[in-house]
């Protein structure tokens, strides 16, 4: 059957849900009534969705890490450690890799040798092996709303013991949570994997509890341009609001140029709320998450903070919902919960200094937006003409194409031919821009703009600059520049 974005039929969904469940023991233990039970006597204190909406009300930027490991005691005691110490105000639970492949075994073996040596050999928390009852102990131990953050193609099975098990919110999408994940899965594949999760969270909304939805914007987090995360952000909105989600919180990652970072997070909203409207989504709440610098962090703890810092600066002044917290541990691996919640410190810091601020408002930051979203509007409007006015279908046709086109993923099913570069000023530009449909108009702000940065710096723009773009920040700056 072709993809299309309809919204699935209760009864193929229901059908579908009995091999989902009995893909390991645990998906036994859901029972969907139960669950909605379960979730509505939840207090109004650790609903994400509620508490987003109200930060957006009150125009303030609300703070959350990453954090997840193997075992229930050591996860709680590192989440209650995050929020009493750290003064996070969302917490996550980062799922660990093998789950995220669906691989229960050896998740299940990380669970016995961690229990064995005593600290955790999982880089996250198996929710899948663990359970309800457990899922259920980490929500209950904690006073902040949790989401399940992950980078699982296939994630209908963590979807469903983990809302059953009390978790407010559910990270990832169909495209975001493939083209930058995994090297074989088709993308018609995950995105029906992904309606089939956003119906099960629709089916919570239509018993009265919202569930907060967030595609994964940062995608593969070094010099994406806006336009692309921009579009497969809407894009998942799209897919999700057609299977009944209500909140939905789209992101980006900073790329490091202040005024392009704002211009993106306000266009983001705008164009989401736009496209929304414009295929009958109204009752949908949009709110924005920005994630601090995701490429390569500086060894010195001083000068991640830096780094961390500035982030936090940026997500205050584009007045972001939130803010994805990164740690001075950022470039050694994976970080004590001290580190994680130094890391929280020095953003809610800064957020707190800025947050009165009013909005930046220059005649450079109206520029970069209406470029912004003219190149967003160019690649969505194509892929709908692609899709015959489904965006589902157009952009599984659009991806073969390269008229969307994720730069430095893994997937063999996206064309790669993305070649970004930063200009003079630390914006993110495209050298090269394979098969996206953008007319000169466009094309020429690039071309002009990376010809600047040559000039200056003395020689052609070429990909060395992407090399050099790629590792600037942690050598301490923002434009790679020669030496």
């Amino acid at each position: 059957m072709q993809l299309i974005n309809k919204k699935l039929d209760w009864d193929k969904f229901m059908e579908l849900r009995q091999g989902v469940l009995n893909t390991w023991p645990t998906g036994q233990e859901v029972d969907l009534e139960e669950a909605i039970d379960y979730q509505s006597k939840l207090p109004q204190d650790r609903r994400f969705a509620s508490k987003l909406e109200a930060a957006k009300k009150e125009g303030i930027t609300l703070a959350q890490p990453r954090a997840g490991v193997a075992l229930v005691l050591e996860h709680i005691d590192l989440l209650q450690y995050l929020v009493n110490e750290g003064g996070a105000d969302l917490l996550p639970t980062t799922i660990d890799s093998y789950t995220r492949q669906n691989r229960y075994n050896e998740a299940q073996a990380g669970i016995e040798e961690s229990r064995s040596v005593g600290r955790s050999m999982l880089n996250g928390f198996p929710a899948v092996n663990h359970g309800l009852d457990a899922c259920r102990e980490v929500v209950e131990a904690v006073k902040a709303p949790i989401q399940v953050r992950h980078g699982t193609p296939d994630a209908r099975l963590l979807a469903e013991i983990t809302l059953a098990g009390g978790f407010t919110a559910y990270e990832g999408g169909g495209i975001s949570y493939n083209i930058p994940y995994a090297k074989d899965v088709p993308l018609e594949r995950s995105i029906r994997d992904w309606q089939y999760v956003d119906r099960l969270v629709g089916y919570y909304e239509d018993k009265g509890i919202s569930i907060n939805r967030e595609p994964f914007g940062p995608l593969t987090g070094t010099l994406v341009p806006p336009c692309i995360s921009h579009s497969i952000a809407i894009i998942e909105a799209l897919l999700a609001a057609e299977q009944g989600v209500k909140s939905l919180t789209l992101g980006y990652g900073q790329c490091g140029n202040l005024i392009q970072d704002v211009a993106a997070i306000r266009s983001l909203e705008e164009l989401a709320e736009e496209y929304l409207g414009r295929f009958g989504y109204r009752d949908t709440v949009v709110t924005t998450v920005f994630h601090q610098w995701m490429g390569g962090f500086p060894q010195d703890e001083s000068k991640a903070f830096g780094v961390i810092s500035w982030g936090a600066a940026t997500a205050a002044m584009s007045k972001a919902t939130k803010v994805i917290v990164k740690t001075p541990h950022e470039a050694l691996g994976i970080p004590t919960k001290e580190a994680n919640s130094a890391g929280i410190k020095a953003t809610k810091q800064v957020l707190n200094m800025l947050k009165d601020q009013p909005l930046l408002e220059t005649i450079e930051l109206k520029n970069e937006k209406d470029l912004i979203k003219a190149e967003t509007r160019a690649i969505l409007e194509r892929l709908l003409e692609f899709g015959e006015g489904d965006i589902a279908l157009g952009t599984v046709r659009g991806f073969q194409a390269g008229v969307i086109d994720v730069p430095f993923a893994p997937s063999r099913f996206n064309l790669g031919r993305l070649l970004p570069a930063r200009d003079h000023h630390g914006a993110v530009r495209l050298l090269d821009f394979g098969n996206l449909p953008f007319g000169d108009d466009i094309k020429d702000i690039h071309r002009e703009k990376i010809a600047t940065r040559g000039k200056a710096e003395g020689r052609e723009p070429s990909f060395q600059m992407v090399i050099d773009d790629i590792y600037a920040i942690g050598k301490g700056m923002l434009v790679g520049k020669p030496r």
